[in-house]
């Protein structure tokens, strides 16, 4: 009988899909279980949490992410979500090639910071070559280049009661009666500080693309693609998500998605 194998990465992402992924599979015998604080959801959504505790202690605080080589790298990085952000601050942004754009860092920091692409371009970088996994099923391996977002939160002076770091996006999600709804989401501290979270401003050994983030994005390599905002403008520390939207830390975590979304 051949010997069943699997490693921790698959084990993780069919973990946090099975939980997740079920909650937005369209099963229509539990459609009207799955409102925000009905039973199956809450249910659910403890498993989610199991799967964040699970890889918090499988993988530890450092562990990396597998990375590949020049040769893995077989097509273009394949865009994800909004590629072409329909806002008049962004369009006037990307006219002038971003000069006047500025990385505003906020919330619970000593030091707040509004940083240029010159400053983060002249900061210490870190160049990855890694797998970006999409919820919707596909992946593709691009190389990344950034500034480590660890070095941006010590510069800032990241307070002691600080647990979250909220990205708040350029690129308008929804808009509705009340008003246009930005991109945001959120990360731990722990991934914030993990060695390949990087705010991004090259793919593939250029300038990031409008379609893929430009000027900046997050890349956090041990979770799904919806964690990894584009367009960022500004980092919030934070205490809790109770002043964000719905309340759950980010935009897709508000209809339902996994918070934690690792792989």
């Amino acid at each position: 009988m051949a010997k069943f194998q699997i490693n921790r990465r698959k084990f993780l992402t069919a973990a946090g899909l099975g939980a997740s992924g079920f909650t937005l599979s369209g099963c229509d015998a539990f459609d009207s279980q799955l409102g925000m604080g009905d039973g199956l959801r809450n249910f659910l959504e403890g498993a989610n949490g199991l799967t964040y505790r699970a890889q918090r202690l499988l993988a530890g605080r450092d562990t990396l992410a597998p990375e590949f080589s020049e040769a893995d790298i077989r097509q273009p990085m394949r865009p994800n979500g909004i590629t072409a952000p329909d806002d008049d601050t962004y369009k006037s942004l990307l006219t002038n090639n971003f000069v006047d754009w500025r990385l505003e860092v906020t919330g619970l920091v000593e030091k707040p910071l509004s940083l240029t692409r010159e400053q983060l371009l002249a900061m210490p970088s870190r160049t990855q070559i890694t797998r970006h996994d999409c919820v919707e099923g596909w992946s593709c391996i691009a190389k990344w280049t950034g500034t480590p977002l660890s070095l941006v939160l010590d510069q800032a002076v990241v307070k002691p009661q600080a647990r979250y770091v909220m990205f708040h996006c350029l690129d308008t999600i929804d808009r509705n009666l009340s008003g246009d709804i930005k991109y945001y989401g959120s990360i731990d501290l722990i991934d914030a500080r993990h060695p390949q979270t990087i705010l991004a401003y090259g793919l593939n050994g250029k300038p990031l693309p409008v379609e893929n983030g430009a000027p900046l994005r997050v890349r956090v390599e041990r979770q799904l693609g919806y964690k990894m905002p584009k367009y960022i403008q500004r980092v919030e520390l934070v205490d809790s998500f109770a002043n964000f939207g719905g309340g759950r830390g980010g935009y897709w975590e508000d209809y339902g998605y996994d918070w934690y979304g690792g792989i």
